[in-house]
């Protein structure tokens, strides 16, 4: 089923969708604020990158040749690439990061800088996860590798799922080292090219495709080329370094967001035979999506508001920093309508309930 063919209720609890609608406007206007970022978002992409960027600087120039200090300095930039991949990037290729829509672009590109590319992530994860959330065939997010992971009760189960609760965590970590691999975005753009996906979007197949290519060359030559020349250590050092990097950003990502959809709570739908799915879009969001850990100030600040997987579904256009006080609104209007809104505690009882939705895919 082709993504022209699959089509949301647009009739079934409407009331839903307006008045949600028109409580979070009422909220932007009352308040005479921005739904875009502020200040704290430019404070915080200023951390972020200097997260990132102040370790590799102190590699390249600082003539390090201890070993513990350069894996150290190895290790914080794997934290600062998550950091930018959760609290600056994610928000600019929303185009929520700025109501400026260049600064938006030109912060979108960050995913170029960590090795991923902005194109396909945003094909993948603006217009197929956001669009058709746990849907089989449709959202990129749950169609992991079938001999590894099943995060699908629709995909098909083997033998080796019996015992993904266990291995899964370790796989996690490699989410961005293959997201940098030029094969697989070439591959997928490839894809998306022939299923019509990038229709939806301003840009020529052949546009995304160099610049892919161009973006791939920056980074494995800043990333990989650099390091091996000038610090004093063997070359695969270097290259299990870097690995370990992007490792750490990998596990980190994973956890956040897994816990938001792979969940006994959530639904994953199927369109029927028509190509309809039973729900409005946002009724749809709210019923396969999960927040987790809502109390946690450091936390919420550090993955971008991610916890609030809930209200970022339904507005994915809001900037993170205001998901925090809509999740009141979003709440009460779900209940208002009999609709779930599911929430974990914590981010570690997300994390155990995250672990037994992979036991039971693996086993039924």
């Amino acid at each position: 089923m082709d993504i022209k063919s699959v089509k949301f209720s647009t009739q079934k609890k409407s009331d839903f969708v307006l008045t949600l609608n028109e409580r979070v406007s009422n909220y932007f206007k009352e308040n005479k604020i921005s739904k875009y970022g502020n200040y704290r978002m430019y404070l915080k992409a200023l951390f972020m990158f200097a997260l990132y960027l102040t370790p590799y600087f102190f590699l390249v120039l600082g003539g390090f040749t201890n070993i513990w200090i350069i894996v150290g300095l190895y290790a914080t930039m794997g934290v600062g690439m998550a950091g930018i991949g959760l609290s600056v990037m994610h928000d600019a290729c929303h185009g929520t990061f700025s109501k400026i829509p260049w600064i938006n672009t030109i912060m979108s590109y960050s995913m170029n800088m960590l090795g991923g590319n902005k194109d396909n992530w945003v094909l993948q994860h603006n217009v197929m996860h956001h669009t058709y959330t746990n849907v089989d065939g449709m959202d990129d997010d749950i169609n992991a590798p079938a001999f590894l992971l099943r995060f699908s009760p629709h995909k098909k189960k083997y033998k080796a799922h019996r015992f993904q609760h266990i291995y899964a965590w370790f796989f996690y970590g490699f989410m961005t080292l293959v997201w940098c691999l030029p094969n697989r975005d070439i591959k997928q753009l490839w894809h998306y090219k022939k299923s019509g996906v990038i229709n939806t979007q301003n840009k020529k197949y052949g546009q995304m495709l160099t610049e892919l290519i161009i973006g791939k060359i920056f980074f494995f030559s800043y990333m990989l080329v650099v390091p091996m020349l000038v610090l004093d250590i063997p070359w695969w050092s270097t290259l299990l370094l870097f690995v370990m990097m992007q490792y750490i950003s990998g596990f980190i990502l994973s956890i956040i967001f897994q816990p938001a959809h792979v969940m006994e709570d959530a639904m994953y739908p199927l369109p029927k035979e028509d190509g309809k799915i039973e729900n409005s879009m946002l009724e749809h969001q709210l019923h396969t999506t999960c927040n987790f850990a809502p109390k946690s100030k450091l936390f919420y600040w550090f993955v971008g508001g991610l916890n609030y997987q809930i209200e970022h579904h339904l507005f994915p256009h809001i900037c993170h920093i205001h998901y925090k006080k809509l999740s009141k609104i979003v709440k009460e209007t779900a209940q208002e309508f009999n609709l779930p809104y599911n929430s974990q505690p914590t981010f570690a009882k997300a994390i155990i309930e995250h672990g037994k939705m992979l036991k039971k895919l693996g086993r039924s």
